[in-house]
């Protein structure tokens, strides 16, 4: 599952998750759900390196400004923000909320994005730390590249490839 379906894939599953990779997200999950979720300790450290002094010292300097983060930073900054969402609720929440300053709590290069769909918008990292270089490292130029020339390509076992299939298709139908 995905940040943005995480919570209606979770409902429909009957007793305990194992949730991974991520705690932080699958916390927010249980919180949402009610359900009882194991929790892989597992993080995204991009959204781990969010702190809570950092966003409550944003907070204190634009006391108007509305505060969205990642449903995988720490369950402290998710508590003190106003909007937990997907980077995909974020983009939207964005263009619908009459907040002229916002203080978003995700990978940073979203910003780029939002200001650009936002031009009346401010939008203020929660972290200057919060970049992720294997994002960094995806290109125009070699995503072209893989699919012009379908590479690298990934292969794995026949039975691998359909039971993954099968899990993807009951997360897609679920979601």
């Amino acid at each position: 599952c995905t940040s943005a379906n995480a919570v209606q894939i979770v409902e429909k599953i009957e007793g305990p998750v194992l949730f991974v990779p991520d705690q932080y997200l699958g916390s927010y999950v249980a919180s949402k759900t009610g359900k009882e979720l194991i929790l892989w300790p597992g993080f995204c450290h991009v959204h781990m390196s969010i702190l809570l002094q950092e966003v409550e010292e944003l907070r204190a300097e634009h006391p108007d400004a509305e505060v969205m983060v990642h449903p995988e930073c720490r369950p402290e900054v998710q508590a003190l923000a106003d909007q937990v969402l997907s980077t995909g609720g974020m983009c939207r929440y964005a263009k619908e909320t009459d907040a002229e300053v916002i203080i978003v709590g995700t990978e940073v290069g979203i910003i780029h994005r939002l200001s650009k769909e936002n031009p009346d918008k401010t939008f203020i990292p929660a972290s200057r730390r919060a970049v992720c270089p294997n994002m960094k490292r995806i290109t125009l130029e070699k995503v072209l590249h893989s699919l012009e020339d379908l590479s690298p390509r990934v292969e794995v076992p026949e039975q691998v490839r359909v039971r993954a299939k099968d899990a993807l298709d009951a997360m897609v139908g679920a979601s």
